[in-house]
């Protein structure tokens, strides 16, 4: 089995690569599942191949697939702050010249794109015990490392989180560090350089049972899927949650009658199965 792999959706194909596998082998093979006929295919790649690695980022701008960062241990490269890109349309691995300060060598970051710039948030030294609430931007047109300070307030430090962009802002969901681990959702401007904590309604996904770490979220509308997540004892969630950005007036009744414990005998059977499919563990 390996763990800790990206995956990039670049249509037709969701291009999977890295990862670590239980004994320690650190993966640098690339594959391509075709979502139309549902293969899993090896592309050939040539260039420069970046060499095998755990918790790096990934991210995509057009035809191009970014990797960011990440850690091989038993080449005794436990951070890294490198980036490659593989261009999709020639199969062709690159390592990028950068310019600029990279940011502080950490692994589990976040990489995001908005337009044409890379935003990485977040990362711990696991050696040292520590993480970071930094974020930090590459412009991936001029190659180079972009001095962003962010005002406050911040999220509090943390890796291992998930993040996507709506609207042209970036939001981070979850994540831990060495002293706890998060249920919280933040979003940052790109325009004013500033966070806000986003405040939500309904069931949030339950600190009791998981580690809001290793959590996957993904956008579908202006839904966020949310599945998963890491538990002590290498244990994980199945359970499956959605966060609407944009609620309906129908949705917003349906989360009232939660809230307030409304009767719903006189409601229509489709409304009663969907409240209780809003409020029903799925196993």
């Amino acid at each position: 089995m390996t763990t800790s792999r990206t995956a990039v959706l670049i249509d037709p194909f969701i291009y999977i690569w890295g990862g670590r596998t239980d004994t320690r082998n650190y993966r640098n093979v690339l594959y391509a599942f075709d979502v139309d006929d549902h293969r899993m295919l090896t592309p050939k790649v040539s260039g420069t191949v970046p060499q095998g690695r755990n918790g790096h980022s990934a991210c995509v701008v057009g035809k191009v697939m970014f990797i960011y960062g990440g850690c091989n241990m038993t080449l005794m490269q436990y951070d890294t702050d490198d980036i490659y890109k593989l261009d999709t349309t020639t199969m062709v691995w690159t390592l990028i010249n950068t310019r600029g300060t990279p940011p502080t060598d950490t692994s589990c970051r976040s990489a995001t794109v908005i337009g044409t710039n890379m935003f990485i948030f977040g990362g711990g030294l696991y050696a040292y015990g520590v993480s970071y609430n930094t974020i930090r931007v590459f412009d991936t047109e001029t190659n180079q490392w972009l001095n962003t300070p962010s005002a406050q307030p911040l999220p509090e430090g943390r890796y291992g989180h998930s993040a996507f962009t709506y609207n042209g802002e970036l939001y981070i969901f979850g994540g831990r560090n060495q002293n706890q681990t998060f249920n919280d959702m933040w979003k940052f401007s790109p325009e004013t350089l500033t966070w806000k904590k986003v405040e939500s309604k309904g069931n949030v996904p339950c600190l009791n049972s998981r580690w809001s770490h290793m959590v996957f979220c993904c956008m579908v509308g202006d839904r966020i899927i949310l599945f998963g997540g890491y538990r002590p004892y290498n244990t994980f969630n199945d359970d499956l949650y959605v966060l609407d950005l944009s609620p309906s007036l129908k949705t917003l009744c349906k989360l009232a009658v939660i809230q307030y414990g409304l009767d719903q005998s006189e409601l229509p059977h489709n409304i009663r199965w969907e409240l209780a499919a809003m409020t029903t563990n799925s196993q």
